[in-house]
């Protein structure tokens, strides 16, 4: 449904994306996973037809970015980072406007955002620039689906939303995926990756790994370990100092490191001692996809 191939951008010195390549099959839904800056905007502006690649082509279903963008643009769903609609109409108004883009109707297609336009249709009346971080998303997701889209793009949905409403919007995806929509999704949050089909790990613009996020952990062949003691700013600092550590990052109220094996566990427990660092903890631990992430940097 969603071939990229080879894709390459630049602007001016600044290389966004260099020769991305990845395809998402019918009903697949494919998260792209990275930080701000990685070059996921401008990778979903490509495959949307909103900017040229300097190299490679994308296919929309065996429809080209070049020639047939016309016909991309009647059968996609796009939601932009930033809330994209129009903020002076009210939630009725910005629906039925895009749906008359495309020459359709509410009443249409109502059954693709019945689940999702619910939660808003009380609010109806009220102009969108009122309307709450989760309920605009809602909303924007509801104007992306009004015309029936083969593929639905969205880039950094869940930014700045409460957690109630990530989860209710990830619950939505799956209600579009089991209806056969193919979803292209791009995120920083990692704990996101877990719910996607398949994911692309992307840095600097360029893709570092593309599988199932089960097969990225469990290809994860370092051996992983958690820290913690009284003085976590200086526990960081000293661990990074030991010989045996390949990697520390902090972790919330822990201490993640990479070491070669289990056997310099107390190597470094008693390096830490002589350092004076009291109530030391070090434990084995399995990796998620934020250690697989930094890891591969």
């Amino acid at each position: 449904m969603v071939k990229v191939e080879n894709i390459s951008k630049a602007f001016k010195k600044m290389q966004a994306l260099n020769d991305v390549s990845f395809h998402a099959e019918k009903g697949e839904l494919f998260g792209i996973i990275g930080p701000d800056g990685a070059g996921k905007t401008t990778l979903f502006r490509i495959m949307t037809t909103l900017t040229i690649p300097d190299n490679g082509t994308v296919l929309i279903n065996n429809r080209s970015i070049f020639t047939d963008y016309m016909e991309i643009r009647k059968n996609i769903g796009y939601m932009p980072g930033r809330f994209a609609l129009y903020q002076d109409l009210t939630v009725e108004e910005n629906l039925n406007f895009f749906a008359s883009v495309f020459n359709t109707t509410i009443e249409e297609n109502y059954h693709l955002v019945k689940g999702i336009y619910s939660h808003i249709a009380p609010f109806k009346n009220r102009k969108a620039g009122k309307l709450s971080g989760g309920m605009k998303q809602k909303l924007a997701l509801s104007c992306a689906l009004i015309h029936k889209p083969e593929v639905l793009f969205l880039d950094e949905p869940t930014t700045g939303v409460d957690p109630v409403s990530r989860k209710e919007f990830w619950d939505m995806l799956y209600d579009l995926k089991n209806i056969g929509i193919t979803i292209i999704v791009s995120t920083p949050y990692m704990d996101e990756a877990s719910r996607c089909d398949r994911i692309a790990l992307i840095k600097n613009g360029v893709f570092i790994d593309v599988d199932t996020p089960e097969n990225i952990i469990n290809n994860f062949n370092q051996t992983l370990i958690a820290l913690k003691a009284d003085n976590m700013r200086q526990l960081l600092k000293d661990v990074r100092k030991c010989s045996q550590i390949k990697s520390a990052f902090a972790f919330g109220a822990e201490i993640h490191a990479v070491i070669d094996s289990d056997d310099y566990i107390n190597d470094i427990n008693n390096q830490l001692k002589s350092l004076n660092h009291k109530n030391i903890e070090i434990y084995r631990i399995s990796p998620a996809i934020e250690d697989c992430y930094i890891w591969s940097r």
